[in-house]
C-alpha cells in the first residue's frame, strides 16, 4: 500500500470513529505511519485528504451497496438483501455518520460526496420498487421514491437506535418491520 494509500485509510478510519474535528493531522500520521512531510507532500491539507478519504468511503459504499441491489432476482428480494447485508452496526454508517458532523456539513466539498451517495442510494432503490411494481411484484401501489427513503431511513435510523442502545436489536427490528410491511401479501385463503 502506497504511503498516499496509508494515509486516506487512516483518515477514513479516524473520520469514522472520530469525526471531522477529532482528527488530527498528527493522529493521521501516527495511524498512517507517515511524516509530516509525506503526508503533505501527497496532500494539500487535513481538508484535501478528508475528502479523499470521504470519497474513498462514498465509492466503498456504493460499491457494496451495488453488488446486492444490481444483481439478480426480484425486486423485493434485492432490497431484503439490501437490508439484511452484513454491516458494523454498532459503529454506524461511515457516511451517515458524517452528515452529524458539523464541518463535514458545512463545507460544501466536503458534504457533496456525502450528498451524491446518498442520493444515488435512494435512486437505485427507487428504481428496484419501479422494476417490481412494473413486473407486477409488488401487490399494492408503492411510490417508488417514498419507499427508497423509507429504505435509508430505517437504515440510518437502526444504527442510532442500535449505537444509543448498545446492541444491534433495534436495528434489526427495524429491518424486520420494513421488510414485513413490503413483503407482498400471500391469501390465506
Amino acid at each position: 500500500m502506497t504511503t498516499s494509500d496509508r494515509l486516506i485509510e487512516a483518515t477514513r478510519e479516524l473520520l469514522w470513529e472520530r469525526g471531522y474535528v477529532g482528527t488530527s493531522p498528527k493522529a493521521i500520521q501516527q495511524q498512517a505511519g507517515a511524516g509530516q512531510g509525506s503526508m503533505y507532500h501527497h496532500f494539500a491539507g487535513k481538508p484535501d485528504l478528508a475528502l479523499a478519504a470521504i470519497r474513498r468511503t462514498a465509492e466503498e459504499l456504493r460499491g457494496a451497496a451495488g453488488q446486492v441491489l444490481d444483481g439478480p432476482g426480484p425486486a423485493y428480494e434485492r432490497i431484503a438483501g439490501y437490508l439484511l447485508r452484513e454491516r458494523e452496526v454498532l459503529r454506524g454508517c461511515p457516511v451517515g455518520r458524517l452528515t452529524m458532523d458539523p464541518d463535514v456539513i458545512a463545507s460544501d466539498e466536503l458534504r457533496a460526496p456525502v450528498e451524491e451517495t446518498i442520493a444515488w442510494l435512494r435512486e437505485r432503490l427507487a428504481s428496484i420498487v419501479q422494476e417490481g411494481l412494473d413486473r407486477g411484484e409488488f401487490d399494492r401501489p408503492l411510490v417508488p421514491a417514498d419507499i427508497a427513503a423509507s429504505v435509508v431511513a430505517t437504515v440510518q435510523g437502526g444504527y442510532v437506535l442500535a449505537r444509543a442502545s448498545g446492541s444491534t436489536d433495534a436495528f434489526d427490528a427495524a429491518v424486520r418491520g420494513l421488510l414485513a410491511l413490503l413483503a407482498p401479501r400471500t391469501d390465506t385463503a
